[in-house]
Order: structure tokens, then sequence, then C-alpha cells
């Protein structure tokens, strides 16, 4: 059965037994439904997260929480028209682009640093890849943890993570549509529906997308399915079953970013929706991506329960680019009149297998005075990582004002084989424990044992590593009202070293796993009913990564990063609702020896940024709020020298929405339009394959309807 199919059976069959008599009736309550069912209500209006897990084992009041935590909830991303990650990441200043190609795969960095693909994107806390636009049909939550992730998620980058919380099935019937249109004729439409059966021990929640792409950026077209399903079971009233699969298939043309004019000077005289990947033999980016996840939750008693969750992603892409880089003898760069050398791009056949387990048992107890809230688990992951070698040739030149055709190369990529493959298993604890009713201190450690196998060819030896990492974490937390508090902690990460890029002597290698450091210091209130707000001062150092004078990509020095980080989030009056963000980063090179780099702002990080939202809820009409937001970047260094900067730039978004019923359904009407003053900037400068340039979208309008049935 296609995926199609699959999807309008399941969703027929959820309705059908959705409005059986049998489930519409009024049922009893049973012991099942009253001690552990984990079930989402869902609600009508936005409300605030006040609990998150991504930072630690279980979910936890974000103010008792001793690090910086943003989560964005299934409410605000509808109404906030928040479709994918790189919508949700204006609303946060800490988040920032990180060679996020328009067509191929949204890429962040935290507190500038660039997430790694294969650790710092979760699923219910377990790793995926996120190689590909990772859905948000399915999720209830978008959860981000900012600094360091050692005893949490081991292996990530010291950036943080982002974990996407599923969608599980809801104790009462939902039924949610959704279409919306945009940009030059982009058209997306989903449905969500849950409930429980007429057995109310099993509960299901469906969700099905289809998209039809047509990017602000003439050319990169495409089309994206998605389906999806989460049932659960109460087995007894102390043990529940859970178990999510989802599946996605993606096809859109990428869209290549610009270089440099004569390899020194920013390009001048383009526009926003050029397309460099345009030639006749263009073909898109096909990806699919799937997830197996299972989870059983048993409670031994209220103090003491046992934890054990799976997840299973698959990833496959056939990549194709018409890829502009250089210009004859600059490399890289392009001609100062426009020329770009085209190189036929194809590597078929990519493929990921991330597979993660993790057990946990969390209890409760106390010592006397003292209070110990415990965690000990294992976890293990495995990924393992095949690809042929790539077609990467010459095919002619073309020019950004007057593109030109150009023949295609009649060769492929090689033969498909397991390229790398990485094992981490993991032994960790932790025991929050409260002094006194002010004074709590979190202590916690995971011992990472980490293996890695590398085919490398051409002459070279294979590379092999097996090496263990014990990661600490400590916090003190104190809380001197019962709506503030204050937080100092201390933790080290780890992450697999960067693989270095395509032309440099050792391309496609990957350096040694290193460890990160980090020191946090924050605090956090909350002002009345709704409004939150937070400040947090950290230094995070890590080795730092970059091509040398010898084009052999290396670990050398290190990068520092001190940075304040400011936010506001919740409900001012009656009538105003607001969230803002600030971060001040100073992020720097240092420890080279050379003086070209030593010293230096890494690329592609502003020296501070800050996004502003409210929304206005007018009173003389019923259901119309009002909503803008500001967002703005400081300028941005180019190159590891510092070179060439990128120019601040600040960017505008207005909308509003109209909640009313039509033919007796609640209905919810948005409209938004982003970069409302249509201003040109240069939103992403990455140094990924030579250094590219990617402009933000010009002016862009997007209408929905919502519809509960």
């Amino acid at each position: 059965m296609s995926p199609r199919n699959l999807a309008v059976s399941t969703i027929a069959l959820a309705v059908m037994q959705a409005y059986a008599p049998a489930a519409l009736a009024q049922a009893t309550t049973t012991d099942a439904d009253a001690v552990m069912t984990e079930v989402i209500v869902s609600a009508s209006k936005n409300t605030n997260a006040k609990s998150a897990s991504v930072a630690g084992f279980s979910d936890a009041p974000l103010l008792l929480t001793p690090a910086s935590v943003t989560v964005l909830t299934r409410e605000q991303m509808q109404d906030l028209n928040i479709r994918s990650t790189t919508d949700a990441a204006r609303f946060d200043a800490s988040l920032g682009d990180a060679y996020s190609a328009v067509g191929y795969a949204e890429q962040f960095s935290i507190r500038g640093f660039k997430l790694n693909n294969a650790n710092s994107y979760r699923k219910d806390g377990l790793a995926i890849s996120g190689d590909t636009q990772i859905p948000l049909e399915n999720k209830e939550s978008l959860q981000v943890l900012k600094g360091l992730a050692g005893l949490q998620a081991g292996v990530a980058s010291p950036g943080g993570i982002v974990d996407y919380v599923v969608k599980r099935p809801t104790d009462t019937p939902l039924r949610t549509a959704v279409i919306e249109a945009s940009e030059r004729g982009t058209v997306l439409g989903t449905v969500d529906v849950g409930g429980r059966f007429e057995d109310r021990r099993f509960g299901y929640r469906v969700n099905v997308a289809g998209e039809r792409l047509r990017s602000y950026i003439k050319g990169a077209d495409g089309h994206r399915n998605f389906v999806s399903g989460a049932f659960d079971w109460q087995i007894t009233p102390q043990a529940l079953l859970q178990l999510d699969a989802d599946y996605q298939k993606k096809s859109q043309v990428t869209a290549p970013g610009f270089q440099l004019f004569d390899g020194v000077a920013l390009p001048t005289g383009v526009a926003a929706d050029t397309m460099l990947n345009r030639q006749p033999w263009t073909r898109p980016v096909e990806t699919e991506s799937s997830n197996i996840g299972l989870r059983f939750q048993y409670q031994f008693s209220p103090a003491w329960r046992a934890t054990v969750s799976a997840n299973r992603h698959s990833f496959k892409r056939d990549d194709y680019t018409a890829f502009p880089g250089g210009c004859g003898d600059i490399y890289p760069g392009y001609c100062s009149n426009g020329d770009y050398d085209i190189y036929d791009y194809k590597s078929l056949g990519e493929q990921k297998k991330p597979m993660a387990l993790q057990a946990m048992l969390q209890g409760q107890l106390n010592t006397g005075a003292v209070r110990h809230a415990l965690t000990a688990g294992y976890s293990y992951f495995k990924n393992s990582e095949r690809w042929g070698d790539y077609l990467y040739e010459w095919v002619g030149t073309s020019n950004i004002h007057h593109p030109v055709a150009v023949p295609e190369h009649t060769g492929s990529s090689g033969p498909v084989s397991e390229r790398r493959s990485d094992h981490e298993r993991a032994l960790f604890a932790q025991d929050v424990i409260g002094l006194t009713d002010s004074v709590s201190v979190h202590a916690g450690v995971r011992h990472a044992q980490l293996k890695r196998r590398e085919v490398i060819g051409d002459g070279i030896a294979d590379a092999n590593t097996d090496k263990g990492f014990w990661l600490p974490n400590v916090a003190l937390v104190y809380q001197p009202a019962a709506h503030v508090t204050l937080y100092g902690s201390w933790a080290q990460g780890l992450e697999h070293g960067g693989i270095a890029p395509i032309e440099t002597r050792n391309e496609n290698q990957a350096l040694a796993a290193g460890k990160s450091k980090q020191i946090e210091f924050g605090a956090k209130a909350e002002l009345g009913a709704g409004l939150s707000v937070a400040a947090s001062v950290f230094e995070i150092t890590k080795g730092l990564e970059y091509t040398d004078a010898t084009n052999t990509y290396v670990r050398n020095g290190e990068a520092r990063h001190r940075g304040l980080e400011l936010s506001a989030q919740g409900r001012l009056t009656r009538a105003w609702t607001i969230g803002a963000t600030a971060m001040a980063l100073d992020a720097e090179q240092d420890g080279t020896g050379q003086p070209a780099l030593d010293g230096k702002r890494v690329t592609n990080v502003p020296k501070f940024k800050s996004s502003v939202y409210a929304e206005y809820t007018l009173e003389q009409i019923d259901g119309v709020k009002l909503n803008a937001n500001w967002q703005h970047a400081g300028r941005k260094a180019f190159d590891p020298e510092n070179k060439v900067f990128v120019g601040s730039y600040n960017v505008l978004n207005v909308g509003g929405s109209y909640a009313t019923r039509i033919g007796g359904r609640a209905t919810v009407l948005r409209a938004q339009v982003n970069n409302a003053l249509d201003k040109f900037y240069w939103r992403d400068v990455t140094q990924d394959l030579g250094g590219y340039l990617f402009p933000g979208a010009e002016r862009t309008v997007k209408l929905s309807a919502q519809v509960d049935f």
C-alpha cells in the first residue's frame, strides 16, 4: 500500500471509530483512566509552557530548571503560523541559520555553535538525523536546550539540542484541518485526528499533510507528503505502552547560495529570488525519512517509575545540484561581472539509519531532612552512514545576471557502501538534592563510550576509535521567593569531530571526538499569572575547527563564546501578549598561533540579536487579534580572518487572526506578511563548502484557515 493510500485509510478508520455511537457516549472513568494516562487535552486558547523535559530526564518546572530553555507549544505554533523549525527560529534570538539552504535541509546554530545533524536533533529525547526538514505536523511542542547537554544527551553540539515532542492521543475527540496558501503558490493541507477508542484503554492520534512547494526563489519548487500515527495502551493501571510512527517524502530543487565577487567583495545587484541552480537538466533533491518509536512506562509506586524508550530513524537522499563554485582561477568566489563555474554534483543513494534506546529508573526518597530526586539509566545509540563516491565535475560557466545553459555531465555517483558507523553506550545518574525548601543541588554524571569506524580508501588506512569520556554536570539552585529562582551551573559536553568538507586534503574524514566546557549563571521569575522572564550569562569553550593554510581541515586552538541572554514571554494585560528575546554574544577564535585567526570573531555570529513579538486582542471586535514581530541582527563576519563582514538587518513581520464559527464549526482565519518592508539582507553567511551567502526571503504573504470539525 502506498503512503498516500495508507494515510487515507488510517484517517478513515480513526474518524469512523471516533464517531461510533459507543465512542461518543459518555464513558465511565476506570482506574486505568485515572492512574497514569499520558494524554493531551485540546485547549482553546494559547498558553505558555510551564515545564519541559529537554533539560533533564523528565518534565520539570521551567522556573526550577538550572538551564536556559525555550518551549513552543502546539497552540503557540498554530497561532504564530509556525510550519517549520525555520519559522520557529524567528522567535528565539539564540537560534541562527547555519547553511540552511532552501530545498535542502534546515540547519541551525545555538549560541553561535552549529548543531550536529547526527546528534543535536532529538525526537522525544532520542537522536534523529537533521539532514532534511523535520515535520512539525505531529509535534506537540518544540523544546530547545541552550548550552551543553552532555549529561542529558551525551554527544551533541556545545550550542545545545532541539527536541521535537510527539503528539499523543487526546482524552476527548480532536478533529482539526488546516489549509494554507503562501509565497508563489505554495499550498499546504493538514489533518489532525485524535481520541480514544470504545475501549478507552486505547487511544490514537493521526496526522496527515500534503504540500505543494513554490518557494520565493524562482525554480526551487517541489512537493512534500507526510503521515504519522501515535497510539497508546493502558495495559494496567501501572503500565502504559506508547507507539508512534511517521513517514515523510520530500522532493524539491535546492537553491545554492552566493560567493564573494573576486573572492573579496559582497555580491551586488542580486535579488533574493535569484536561482543559481537552474539548468535544463536540474533535478530536485529527493529525500525520504521515517521514524518508529516505542515507549513503555511502569509506575511501581507514586514515588518510583521505570521508563524504556526506543526510536529507529531512517533517512535516504538522492542529491542533485548544478552547483555554483568559483570562477576560473578564483576559488572560492565569483568573477566581478557575475560569472561563476558550474559543477554537476550527484550523490545518489545516501542513507543514515540511527537507532537510539534509553532505559531509566526514577524515584524520590529522603535521608533525614534532605530530599532526593534520583535518576539512573543506560542509553545506546548507533548510526550507519552509507554513500558512494560523489560526482563533482565542471560542466561550464554561467552568470548571475544572464544565466547560460550548459550540458549535463554523463556520469553518476559510485556504488553505495557503509562509510561510517558510530556506537555510543552510556551510563548516567543524577541526584537533585533538596537541602532546604529554597536551596537544591543538581549533581549528575554520564560516562559515554564512543566507537567510530570510517572507511577511507584510496590507500589511506581505515580509521577506528574506541574511547570513553566522563561528562559531569553540577548546578546550585536558590529560590529566594516562591516565583523567583537563581542558579549557577558547570558542565562538560562531548561532540564528534567535524567532517572535512569537499575540496580539502582530508575531505569526508571526521576529526576525533572532543570535549567542551560551560559555566552559566541565570535568574528566572514569574511575574503575576502570565508573564515569565529570564536572564543568563554563560561561557562555552571548545576546540576550533577550520581549514588551514595547507587546505587541511584541522582542530587547533579554541572557540570561546561568552554571552548574555534575556527573555520575556506571556500576557501583560488582558489584551496584550508579548514575547521578547535578546542575545549579546562575544564569540572569538584563539590559540591557533596564527595572527590571521587569533582574536577574530567566529563567522556567521552577530554580536547582538533580538526578536520581539507582540499580539493585541481587539476588544471592539470579538475574535480578532493583530500581531507583529521585529527581528534585528548585528553585522556578522563572513570569513575566519574577518576580512569581509555582512551588514546588520532589521525585518518586520505583521499578521492577524479572526476566530469565528462557520457552519457551526470553530474556525480561525489567519494572515501573515513576512518581511513586510521587503528588505534585502544576508540571513546566512556560512563557511561551509568554501563559504556561501544566502539572502533572506523577500516579502511573502501567508493565508490559512483552521477548522475544528
